[in-house]
């Protein structure tokens, strides 16, 4: 087959107008995602701003706060700025987390762990710590949202969802404010417990109690260790949560289930970054995940 030169020429321009939609295309994608580089460093993404009570009253619904009784308000807990230019999330409400908020100037902090009823006495009684981080968020107009239970069992965004996602575990149904599910495969639960140290970055503590090779998982993130008698009844071979008690160690071995105490904070991460991740696609505005690691 033979092209003439006009043919030619015709074909090398539409290719080359080809690769420069394409470059230009990805160096959209790039700066989206926060990588820059070369000539195409000045590419910025818009963002917007939004009102308290939109951004608030979307994560109540969304989360579905309704369906929940918790020890704690689901929402907005401290009212700040109305207008809301950026977002830190975290998993707890701390002064540290606070003063990370304040220096990346953001008008609103939502975390998992926020101002619980039992941080005061009833009636409350404002003093020491607690104090001293509300005493930050006001002066500062810092609008502090807490969501707890809903974002555990949340069935896509929530932390023990995204854990079962995280680990491979599928077919999931709700238990709890968690859920138990099928791994693919079947594997060893020394396997099964190197590759929760692996993905959550973590060093757990583990009873091996129950079969040798294991498939059928139970999820509970945070402080749930009780919770593994629901799970050994629902036939799990291993219970997952981010808690220990003395109390619960020889039950474990009693009911004959694996048990795995992967930690309070390193379980619960996951959720409030899929909610920053999807406020920010929701109403374009500016927000950060803030990290405050905690080994327990």
């Amino acid at each position: 087959m033979r092209f003439s030169r006009c043919g030619t020429r015709y074909a090398q321009t539409v290719l080359t107008s080809k690769i420069a939609n394409f470059t230009q295309l990805l160096f959209v994608i790039l700066a989206q995602a926060g990588i820059h580089g070369g000539a195409d460093r000045n590419i910025k993404i818009k963002y917007m701003s939004e009102s308290r009570s939109k951004i608030v009253k979307f994560c109540e619904d969304y989360l579905n706060v309704k369906d929940f009784t918790d020890y704690c308000v689901n929402g907005l807990q401290v009212e700040g700025a109305e207008k809301i230019d950026k977002i830190v999330v975290g998993v707890s409400f701390s002064k540290k987390l606070i003063e990370a908020t304040i220096k990346a100037k953001a008008q609103m902090l939502i975390v998992h762990h926020g101002l619980f009823g039992k941080l005061m006495n009833q009636p409350p009684q404002i003093k020491g710590f607690v104090k001293n981080r509300l005493k930050l968020l006001l002066e500062n107009n810092i609008n502090l949202c807490g969501f707890h239970l809903p974002l555990d069992a949340h069935m896509t965004i929530g932390n023990n969802a995204s854990l079962c996602e995280l680990l491979g575990v599928g077919k999931i149904k709700p238990f709890y404010v968690g859920f138990i599910g099928d791994l693919e495969n079947q594997m060893p639960f020394s396997q099964f417990a190197r590759l929760v140290e692996k993905k959550l970055a973590t060093k757990i503590y583990s009873i091996a109690a129950g079969p040798k090779t294991v498939k059928k998982i139970g999820v509970v993130s945070g402080g749930a260790a009780s919770e593994f008698i629901l799970a050994a009844e629902l036939g799990a071979d291993v219970y997952l949560c981010g808690d220990i008690k003395e109390s619960v160690v020889e039950a474990v071995k009693e009911s004959q289930i694996n048990f795995i105490n992967a930690g309070h904070y390193n379980t619960e991460r996951l959720g409030i970054q899929n909610l920053g991740n999807l406020l920010a696609k929701k109403f374009k505005v500016k927000v950060e995940f803030i990290d405050v690691p905690c080994e327990i």
